[in-house]
């Protein structure tokens, strides 16, 4: 079957030599078994070339399954791709089939595999290896007979140097790789596609195609497209419902275009910010417990002059350093209003001086800090929380949270 029919057949639009040449290994590779990573920006079409790859080899009879994998919440990604037990964890009231026991003798499409979990690689990487897999919640081991086509719009040799892909699952996954160009790389094919949306949404909304005039058809040609063919789809269909004249200008085109020479994209989400919150939290109390030893190491330079000077006795400056430290560093508290007392050092044996550290068993715990920390910033600000969180270094969100579950009030 030559190209252009599979074009037809699944609805490709474009000639570039990069599009035909992935569409060239797709096919090559498909009477095979061999596991695929396609790559591309987002919007660029990756879901078609393991349909594609499906078709074309000898298990089109048998089961196709995509899962989009960074749809799925982290706690329930392994259930869902391999199965559980019933009573395997909370809501489990039933044994559950995973996708790869449901597409064995199949094809399975993994998309967004760079947002997979560590946990969740390493069993996948069973899978690739030995075509075994075991349950949430069971010990029972279970054979499966899939072909993994994989997708991702993630830079993986970089999320590898993070710590975020693991490194012998990439090239299990990468043996035949198909890179699927921009549409900014196809400068040619922006004109062919928005034809081909514009009738496509002429018949859907029963009125007339809109045309594009000489200076739009320069701009939508010169604009880097950032969202790829679903931005542009998007935008044939918001002009071909709110514009009146058909003919579109340069000037009608660009109020469709407002973020050219940027990106519009939305943000990736990504499961490690789920622990940037906790991790400014810490860095707060290490900040605390710093301060504390500074403050430690202070007072005992203030004693040693004290020593050198036995004669003289304390100052108001001198006494007020003191009461601040034992506030910070021990707990035993000096009333404000209390005048300072002389104090005289009788005699004092320089040369058996010793640095001593009192030892004062307190809570450990992070939770009893963050609360601390929390009621401070409060009562400094004077109850204001967008104050009080950047005080702790925390969004809002995350202290009216910590606040809910602590129960504090004020």
């Amino acid at each position: 079957m030559d190209i252009q029919t599979i074009k037809q057949r699944f609805g490709i639009i474009g000639n570039t030599a990069g599009l035909n040449r992935a569409i060239e290994v797709a096919v090559q590779v498909a009477p095979t078994d061999l596991s695929v990573l396609v790559t591309g920006e987002s919007g660029v079409g990756k879901e078609i070339f393991p349909q594609i790859i499906h078709q074309f080899s000898s298990r089109k009879h048998g089961k196709y399954i995509a899962v989009n994998c960074g749809a799925i919440p982290e706690g329930t990604i392994d259930s869902e791709l391999f199965g559980h037990e019933k009573g395997a964890f909370t809501g489990a009231l039933a044994d559950r089939k995973g996708y790869f026991q449901e597409a064995d003798g199949g094809t399975i499409f993994l998309d967004e595999i760079g947002e997979l979990p560590l946990s969740t690689q390493v069993r996948l990487l069973r899978v690739l290896e030995t075509g075994e897999f075991i349950k949430v919640g069971s010990s029972q081991v279970i054979k499966t007979n899939v072909r993994v086509i994989a997708a991702t719009n993630v830079n993986i040799p970089k999320a590898i140097d993070e710590g975020k892909f693991r490194e012998d699952l990439y090239y299990r996954l990468n043996t035949v790789p198909i890179a699927i160009p921009a549409l900014r790389e196809r400068p040619d094919d922006i004109v062919l596609l928005f034809r081909k949306f514009a009738r496509d949404f002429a018949e859907k909304y029963r009125m007339p195609p809109v045309r594009l005039a000489d200076d739009a058809r320069t701009a939508l040609v010169n604009f880097r497209w950032p969202g790829n063919i679903r931005q542009l789809k998007n935008i044939t269909e918001q002009i071909s419902i709110i514009e009146q004249e058909r003919e579109i200008t340069a000037e009608a085109l660009s109020p469709y275009l407002p973020f050219e020479g940027g990106t519009n994209l939305p943000a990736l989400f990504s499961r490690q910010d789920e622990n940037k919150s906790f991790a400014n939290e810490r860095e707060i109390l290490y900040k605390v417990l710093f301060d504390m030893k500074n403050d430690m190491n202070d007072l005992k330079k203030l004693v040693l002059d004290l020593m050198e000077n036995r004669d003289a006795p304390i100052s108001g400056d001198q006494a007020q350093i003191i009461r601040n430290l034992y506030d910070t560093a021990d707990g035993n508290y000096v009333a404000k209003d209390s005048a300072p007392n002389p104090i005289h050092i009788t005699s004092v044996d320089k040369d058996n001086i010793q640095d001593t550290e009192e030892f004062v068993e307190e809570s450990l715990s992070l939770a009893d800090k963050e609360i601390e920390l929390i009621k401070k910033a409060l009562e400094k600000h004077r109850g204001k929380r967008k104050y009080a969180a950047q005080e702790l270094g925390i969004s809002e969100r995350t202290l009216y949270r910590k606040i809910k579950e602590y129960d504090i009030k004020g």
